[in-house]
C-alpha cells in the first residue's frame, strides 16, 4: 500500500508541478541538486592604471580600451545550504595589439613598430550567497527551481599574468632605435567580488548574468626595471550557462 501511495503521489506531482512551475522554472527534480557546473563568456575590462600602461598609451599608439578583450571561464559549485554555495573558478582573458611610437620615426622615416600582449588567468575559491530561495520542495519527492534568484559573492585565489612587448623601441637617452623583447610573467594573489542573477531554463539548466570586479597587482620583471607594480585589476560582465546535478 505504501508503494502504491508513493506512486500515486509522484504521479500527482508530475501533473501538478509543470503548472506550479510556470512562474518558477519549468518542471522539477526528484531531489534538490547539490552541484552545478557552468561555462561562461564575457568581456574583460582591465583598469590598466599603473605607470606601465601609462607609458604604453602615451608613447605608443595604444589606448586603455585596447587592453580589453573577450574572456572565458568555468566554475564548479557545491550547494552548502539553500542560500550558500562554495565555488572553484578559473578564467582566461588576453589581448594582442600592434602599435608604433606616436612621436618618433626611424632614420628612413618609417614607423617604429612593436606588438603588445597582455594576459590574465585567475584561479579562485569563492563563496556565493543567494538573496532569496533558489527553489522550493513539494512534499518529499520534488524540488522546483525559482524563475530567478539574485546573489552576491566574494573569493580569493591566485592570478597568472603576462605582459609582453616585442619589436623596435627608442632609447630615451640617445634617441637610437633598437630591436628588443620585454616580458614579465608570474603568479600573484588576488581577490574578487561579484553579483548576478540566475535565471532558470528548467529543472537542470540555468543562465546567469553576472558582474565581477578583480583586485590584483604584481611586481614586474627586470625587463621593466624602474616601473611600479603592474595593475591587474579590472571589471568583467559575463553570461554563464549552468547545469545542475
Amino acid at each position: 500500500m505504501s508503494t502504491a501511495r508513493a506512486t500515486l503521489l509522484v504521479a500527482l506531482l508530475a501533473i501538478g508541478a509543470p503548472a506550479t512551475a510556470q512562474d518558477s522554472g519549468n518542471g522539477f527534480l526528484f531531489r534538490e541538486p547539490s552541484w552545478s557546473l557552468s561555462v561562461r563568456g564575457g568581456f574583460a575590462m582591465p583598469t590598466a592604471g599603473s605607470d606601465l600602461f601609462s607609458f604604453a598609451t602615451s608613447q605608443l599608439t595604444l589606448n586603455r580600451g585596447d587592453f580589453r578583450s573577450l574572456d572565458v571561464g568555468a566554475a564548479l559549485a557545491y550547494r552548502v545550504s539553500e542560500r550558500f554555495d562554495v565555488i572553484v573558478d578559473a578564467e582566461f582573458s588576453g589581448m594582442r595589439k600592434a602599435s608604433e611610437f606616436r612621436k618618433w620615426m626611424d632614420n628612413n622615416g618609417r614607423p617604429i613598430e612593436q606588438t603588445t600582449s597582455f594576459k590574465r588567468n585567475p584561479v579562485t575559491a569563492n563563496v556565493r550567497y543567494f538573496l532569496q530561495p533558489r527553489g522550493r520542495t513539494i512534499g518529499h519527492f520534488a524540488w522546483v527551481p525559482a524563475a530567478y534568484a539574485t546573489y552576491v559573492g566574494a573569493g580569493v585565489g591566485m592570478m597568472s599574468y603576462e605582459f609582453d612587448q616585442a619589436g623596435d623601441f627608442v632609447d630615451a637617452a640617445t634617441k637610437n632605435v633598437f630591436p628588443d623583447h620585454f616580458n614579465s610573467s608570474g603568479w600573484t594573489p588576488m581577490a574578487q567580488a561579484f553579483a548576478g542573477v540566475e535565471w532558470s531554463l528548467g529543472p537542470r539548466w540555468a543562465v546567469t548574468t553576472e558582474a565581477r570586479y578583480v583586485s590584483a597587482s604584481a611586481a614586474l620583471s627586470s625587463d621593466f626595471s624602474g616601473y611600479q607594480r603592474i595593475d591587474l585589476s579590472g571589471f568583467s560582465p559575463s553570461v554563464s550557462l549552468h547545469v545542475r546535478f
